[in-house]
């Protein structure tokens, strides 16, 4: 018979996927608040070994967490000036690009007309209707918002990273004395856990970028592409997004060096020197710097992905993985939840089969005891 204090099986499996079904409509119509504040708490929890060491060399610790703070900004800031500067040895060659553009866009309404007969008036009102659509889109009131929302972000998380890591004490003993005293050592364990987790996982993350984007800029190089360190570093950046991101950053490539160099050899070049970096970097790179820290299997770590840029955009796409990281963090450690920890669990299914041996062998000694 099911024990009074224990609600049966179906009731907790409701819970669970209530709890779940909660939160994903929270961040969904959240995310302008709940996005900039997580990306705040990576960035804090990465500025934490720094903040300490400041802290430990005598200063105060306002003055720590400001001189943290500024020097991701600092970081962040030169290579939006990297950037920029490559955008604007970009745009000398517009007049160049223009004319490749016009040549192809000539090219292609011949093509059209030829395979599918349809003629140039008819082409002509296609691109009308669809220009006329688009600006509409673009005078819409969202659009003032689609410029200025990234431009809030940006101001908003050094001042989190900043206010989170000045109340981290607080914080931390909010966590601890908001569930009952004999979970406290697991609280704490836990916490201590995801701390690291995440720590590592974004310093992997930041060395496996600062490499993707080397190894990409010396095949472009190599190739002689123009604009090849402003693509690699885009390509770097996209590839933060699991999966998705190096596919992507791949196309982008290959239409930019397709209207600057529109040789054959030299854009089946760049796709090879995309295709071998992201050999590497799912190879080799991911399951050393990444993969070691993570532990998260492919499928999850996809679902979960599309799910994050369902729910916030870009940003949900790129906070996704450590939000999965933490979630297994707590599911190992509360007994109702652990089927939910083994499902985003990397475990093969051989030693899925081993460790459930394994409990069967334990439960039949136990009960001939």
């Amino acid at each position: 018979m099911q024990a009074l204090d224990s609600p049966p099986f179906y009731q907790r499996l409701s819970l669970s996927l209530l709890g779940i079904g909660l939160i994903m409509t929270a961040i969904y119509l959240g995310a302008d608040i709940i996005v900039p504040l997580a990306l705040a708490g990576l960035i804090a929890v990465l500025l934490r070994p720094v903040e300490r060491w400041l802290v430990n060399m005598g200063m105060p610790k306002v003055v720590a967490i400001s001189l943290a703070v500024l020097l991701a900004v600092l970081i962040v800031s030169a290579v939006g000036v990297l950037l920029s500067m490559q955008l604007a040895d970009f745009s000398d060659e517009l007049p160049k690009l223009k004319r490749n553009i016009n040549e192809f866009y000539h090219d292609a309404r011949r093509w059209i007309r030829r395979e599918y007969s349809v003629t140039y008036r008819q082409q002509a009102e296609y691109l009308k209707n669809a220009q006329t659509k688009t600006l509409e889109n673009f005078q819409g009131t969202e659009t003032l918002g689609a410029v200025t929302g990234p431009l809030t972000t940006l101001i908003l998380i050094p001042i989190y990273a900043f206010l989170l890591l000045y109340y981290r004490t607080m914080l931390l003993h909010f966590m601890v004395v908001v569930f009952p005293e004999e979970h406290k050592e697991k609280i704490l364990e836990g916490l201590g856990q995801i701390k690291s987790i995440i720590q590592s996982y974004m310093v992997g993350l930041l060395f496996e970028t600062t490499v993707v984007a080397i190894l990409n800029s010396i095949g472009l190089l190599i190739l002689n592409v123009q604009y090849a360190v402003l693509l690699s570093i885009m390509a770097a950046i996209l590839n933060l997004v699991p999966y998705i991101g190096g596919i992507v950053a791949t196309v982008l490539a290959v239409l930019v060096t397709f209207i600057s160099h529109p040789e054959t050899d030299t854009v089946l070049g760049v796709v090879g020197v995309f295709i071998v970096v992201q050999f590497i970097d799912n190879n080799f790179l991911v399951p050393v710097i990444v993969g070691s820290k993570v532990k998260i299997n492919a499928l999850v770590s996809i679902v979960g992905v599309l799910v994050g840029g369902a729910l916030a955009g870009l940003s949900g796409m790129f906070l996704s993985i450590p939000a999965i990281a933490m979630m297994k963090v707590v599911f190992d450690r509360v007994d109702d939840l652990k089927p939910w920890g083994i499902l985003l669990g990397d475990q093969t299914p051989e030693q899925e089969k081993k460790a459930l041996l394994k409990l069967v062998r334990r439960k039949k000694m136990i009960e001939e005891e």
